[in-house]
């Protein structure tokens, strides 16, 4: 067993333990930082995803501060055209392993364990070991362990799903859809996706757009979601515009609101919000991101199954709690059912720094990178956990309808202590991440007329804020008692 020491232990090479790594290491330039990840190269769950995944939000602030993911233009083609690039699951991974190769490693300050797992460890003295030699490290940690897995984030090649496979039942994940093409003398017949979430939608596009008819593809909802529209959420020095609407229509329609199916029935009628099915109301809602061309997509999709879970799966037949339907014979089940954040993750909240421990959670929800830094720059730049805590309380992981007033709440209550603090304002104004500081700081420094509007922004919310957190107690109320 050998032993080596470092500043900061950082578990997890993924999102959000390399945006800590990545402020970090600009922040504080005397410290030395030690990354271990399970997986063969960094990038986190990115490494397991289905290969046609995409960001759902624009690529201008996600990855590291430091670096720029996609470049700065407008999609011309496609359900994305007109708007700004999402990086798919191939850039998304070389960004990563550029990161690591160009900037971490070469810094001489960064230690990256591949394929490591960490084991256990307290009082500075913690065990990792490599996953395929077996050995064991003790690394000595000067300064704290930094845990970057709090999400737990589930993808589908990783879940193991909760209903009965019988023997005969051609059943995939989406990762294994674009193998497809091997087994074209054995194609199926009939595609039905399991699952609501936005793995399920991205699935549903592939094969409209693979060129599966409609007809041929069912879909198991057991709950419709609500979805932010994407040509509201485009980078904020293009289009100010929108992101301005966007916190405008998510305040008015909170402060006129009894409830989140109230408020989010509003945001729909506003074109804020998007649903798939205008006769369905939404009672999920998990932060997707969709676009307009996405949706109309979708709908095309007729066989929408709406008895609940499913239960079994076999050849001809989908068994749901209550009831039993007769499926095409040759059809493939493509399982779609994994959550991406799991429900015990949300609910073990517990403060970001604690002693020598930092757990890495969402300061706005839901902005994972540009949270992680933020906890990154707090860490080098403010003495006492006390003093730390303050500035940056855990945001809430919300998941219903009845719920997202909440996490709206604490947004904006994220944003007022922020902003009140004069080093974290500075760097919000620099930072990458961050959904429009760099953008108004510049529009400042241009004396740009996209101000007026903006300056109006501030004054109206707080106008509005006592009903935004009456609503918003509301749904925390209900969010607390699970």
């Amino acid at each position: 067993m050998s032993n080596f020491e470092t500043d900061y232990l950082i578990v997890g090479a993924g999102a959000v333990g390399l945006a800590f790594a990545d402020t970090l290491m600009d922040e504080d330039p005397d410290c030395h930082i030690t990354i271990v990840d399970k997986h063969a190269r960094p990038g986190g769950h990115w490494n397991d995803a289905y290969p046609f995944v995409a960001l759902h939000q624009p690529s201008a602030t996600y990855g590291v501060n430091s670096m720029e993911m996609c470049p700065d233009r407008v999609d011309e083609h496609g359900h994305n055209a007109g708007m700004y690039p999402l990086a798919k699951h191939a850039e998304i991974l070389s960004y990563y392993s550029k990161l690591m190769s160009e900037r971490m490693i070469p810094s001489g300050r960064v230690s990256y364990h591949p394929l490591t797992e960490y084991k256990d460890g307290e009082a500075g003295v913690h065990r990792i070991r490599g996953i395929l030699s077996g050995e064991e490290q003790t690394v000595h940690v000067r300064r704290k362990l930094v845990d970057g897995t709090y999400f737990k984030t589930s993808v589908p090649s990783t879940h193991k799903p909760a209903f009965e496979i019988a023997d005969g039942a051609r059943f995939t994940t989406p990762g294994d859809l674009p193998a497809l093409w091997k087994e074209a003398d054995n194609l199926p017949g009939h595609y039905i996706i399991l699952g609501a979430g936005k793995t399920a939608m991205d699935t549903g596009v592939w094969l409209l757009e693979m060129g599966v008819a409609p007809e041929k593809i069912g879909w198991v909802r057991p709950r419709d979601s609500w979805m932010f529209n994407r040509k509201l959420l485009q980078p904020a020095y293009h289009r100010i515009e929108g992101l301005i609407q966007f916190q405008m229509d998510l305040v008015e329609c909170a402060a006129s609101s009894e409830s989140g199916d109230e408020m989010l029935a509003k945001l729909g009628e506003r074109g804020t919000m998007l649903r798939l099915d205008e006769d369905v109301t939404p009672k999920m809602f998990h932060f997707a991101v969709i676009s307009e061309g996405e949706v109309e997509l979708l709908r095309q999709i007729e066989t929408v199954y709406r008895q609940g879970r499913v239960t079994k799966i076999e050849p001809g037949k989908m068994h749901f709690r209550d009831e039993t339907v007769e499926v095409p014979e040759n059809t493939l089940f493509i399982d779609c059912t994994a959550t991406a954040v799991p429900f015990e993750a949300r609910e073990n909240v517990r403060p970001f720094f604690e002693g020598d421990t930092i757990t890495l959670q969402l300061a706005q929800t839901p902005f994972v990178p540009y949270s992680a830094a933020l906890a990154a720059f707090i860490e080098a730049n403010f003495e006492t956990d006390a003093e730390k805590n303050n500035l940056l309380p855990p945001a809430p992981l919300t998941d219903t309808t009845d719920t997202y007033p909440y996490a709206v709440m604490s947004n904006l209550m994220s944003t007022a202590i922020l902003s009140n603090n004069e080093k974290t304002n500075a760097f919000n104004a620099k930072s990458r991440l961050h959904p429009t500081g760099p953008a108004i700081a510049r529009l400042i420094a241009e004396g740009s007329p996209k101000l007026a509007e903006l300056g109006k922004v501030g004054p109206r919310i707080q106008g509005l804020m006592p009903q935004v957190v009456q609503l918003g107690m509301k749904a925390k109320a209900i969010h607390e008692a699970g």
